[in-house]
This record gives structure tokens, C-alpha cells and sequence, in this order.
């Protein structure tokens, strides 16, 4: 059933709905009282979330009878920004998210904050989806603080994804969707995969199959679901090394994200397009694990260009 969870007008006749899907089984088979709750579009450049939006309602649709509880489905929180491909909230010049948990009293976006905010408690767990920007390429992870470590690490060992990354409290933005939830004890994942502007659909497929496992452990589904990945932990800062540009110019990367590195092997080369010339080897600067690399080519000193996990990442 579709929803609108938030509305307001706008110039010129037109108004704004965020909606959301609400499946349910009938009120027989309705057993399980558990909801779960999916969220992605709060960046509009984001767009790895609106294939799993789509996988984990087409696989509910083909099996309705395994559903026990209820799944509530968000794809755009951020609506004008998909509409216009535009990361924040177009006109506004505003991130979405960093105004929760918004104000009911407040302008039209911290109205609408506080609006998802109101719809969302309740639920016994989110998933907040997010990809990368359109720079980098990142594999399927998340990221937990270690304030909710004990709430959430559970959870997130069961979602299928490669990689948990536990960030110290000084990394905490309390702007945020999921520090408002996890602050109100609805326990929130946040996810990131993939790239900007782009869906990778083995990605979305992955985490559909966590999804599917989440609900199974909750009560929600109990249709067959697919074993999880054992995904790698990281709580130590220094498990992280973190390679930057050197020199300004074109970025030619020679290894994929995902690939293990032994310290000295190329990454990739800046080139200049004007002079023919290679101006820089990126080489890695320790053995371990390429979970980003810079997708974007062009890039400036300093800019971000890959992050490696260090080999036996200390728990």
C-alpha cells in the first residue's frame, strides 16, 4: 500500500509527497508484530538503494505467502534531488542529511525531517542505504559508531556485506538519520556501496540477500533465505591507510576495488593529457585490502584515491 509520510506545497500549484510502500500480509497471516523499515534517496545522486527497494519488494510480490510481518519501503526521501540528480536538496543547497531530526515547526525541510523521523519510530530495524559519490567506488559495508557497537553489530553481521567499519565517537555527525534513530533505540544500519549516479546490481542483489536473512531472524519472512558472508571487522583507526594524489592530472586506475595488494603493487597512474606524460605511479603503500578506489578520473592534489584495510585488521 502506498503512503505519503510527509507533504507540503509548493510554488506554482505543486506539492511535495514523500512516500513509501507499506507490505503487509492480510490480517491472518499478519503473525509477526516486527517491522522493518528501508531507506534510501536521502542523497538524490545515490541511486544503488532504489534497485534494492525494487529487488526486496518484486522477491515479497513473488512469495507473498512468507510474509509474516511488515516491510516498509522508502526510496526517496530526498525526491527533488533524484528528480534533478543533485546530491542535496536542489534550490536549497542544503545536505538532507544533516537537519535531523528536523522541527515540525521549523522551514519546509526540517519540517519534512521531522516528518520521516515521526514515521520511522516504530520500526524494530532500519536500513539507511547510501552509495558513494560519484568519485569513488566503494564495496558493500557498513559503518556503525562505536556509541551503538553493542545495539547494532549483530544486526550487521547478518546484512551479507564485506566490510563493518566501527568509527570512534569524534566521527559521530548527530545531523544524521541514523544518529537520530539509533538515539530514539530504533536501531539503524547505514550502508554504503557501490557508486554515485550509477546501480551496480551485483551490490543490490547482495544486500537484498541480507535483507531477506534480517527478516528471517526477525520473524518477518519465513521463506528460504541465503547465507550471509562473514564480512571483516575493523575498530582500529590505523587498520585504515588512506593514499591521496600527489600531482594534479588524469587518474588511470590499474586495480579494482575489492582486490588484495601486497605493499608496492600499482594501483593506478596520473597522467597529463596535454603533454603525453606519465606524472605519477600510485603504488600501495601497505599489504592489504582496496575496498575504495577513485572512480572519478580527474582529480586534484590531495584528493582521495583509494583507502586500503591493512591486512589482520585488529578487532
Amino acid at each position: 500500500m502506498i503512503q505519503t509520510i510527509a507533504k507540503t506545497n509548493m510554488p506554482v500549484d505543486e506539492v511535495l509527497r514523500i512516500r513509501k510502500n507499506r507490505i503487509q500480509p492480510d490480517a491472518e497471516s499478519l503473525t509477526c508484530p516486527k517491522r522493518i523499515s528501508i531507506v534510501t534517496g536521502i542523497h538524490g545522486d545515490e541511486l544503488e538503494g532504489q534497485y534494492v527497494c525494487y529487488e526486496v519488494a518484486r522477491r515479497i510480490g513473488e512469495h507473498p505467502e512468507f510474509l509474516k510481518g511488515t516491510v516498509d519501503i522508502y526510496p526517496a526521501m530526498n525526491p527533488f534531488g533524484i528528480d534533478s540528480v543533485t546530491r542535496g536538496i536542489p534550490a536549497f543547497d542544503l545536505d538532507m542529511n544533516r537537519i535531523f531530526p528536523g522541527n515540525s515547526d521549523g522551514d519546509m525541510n526540517e519540517y519534512l525531517a521531522s516528518e520521516i523521523i515521526r514515521d520511522l519510530q516504530g520500526s524494530d530495524l532500519c536500513l539507511d542505504i547510501h552509495a558513494s559519490n560519484i568519485y569513488l567506488t566503494e564495496v558493500p559495508q557498513i559503518r556503525i559508531n562505536e556509541l551503538t557497537e553493542e545495539m547494532l553489530m549483530p544486526w550487521a553481521k547478518l546484512s551479507n556485506v564485506d566490510f563493518i567499519w566501527v568509527h570512534g565517537t569524534s566521527t559521530v555527525l548527530e545531523s544524521t538519520l541514523a544518529f537520530s534513530l539509533n538515539s530514539r533505540k530504533v536501531p539503524t544500519l547505514v550502508v554504503e556501496m557501490g557508486v554515485g549516479m550509477r546501480i551496480t546490481k551485483e551490490y543490490g542483489n547482495q544486500l537484498t540477500d541480507g535483507i531477506f536473512r534480517l527478516m528471517k531472524e526477525m520473524g518477518i519472512w519465513s521463506g528460504p533465505a541465503a547465507e550471509v558472508r562473514t564480512p571483516v571487522i575493523s575498530r582500529n583507526p590505523d587498520d585504515v591507510a588512506f593514499l591521496n594524489a600527489p600531482v594534479s592530472g588524469i587518474f588511470i586506475k590499474t586495480r579494482s576495488h575489492g582486490s588484495m595488494l601486497e605493499e608496492g603493487d600499482e594501483i593506478g597512474q596520473i597522467v597529463d593529457p596535454l603533454r603525453g606524460t606519465l606524472v605519477a605511479t600510485i603504488t600501495a603503500p601497505v599489504s592489504g585490502w582496496l575496498f575504495t578506489v577513485r572512480e572519478y578520473p580527474v582529480v586534484d592534489e590531495g584528493s582521495l584515491l583509494a583507502r586500503i584495510l591493512r591486512n589482520n585488521p585488529q578487532e
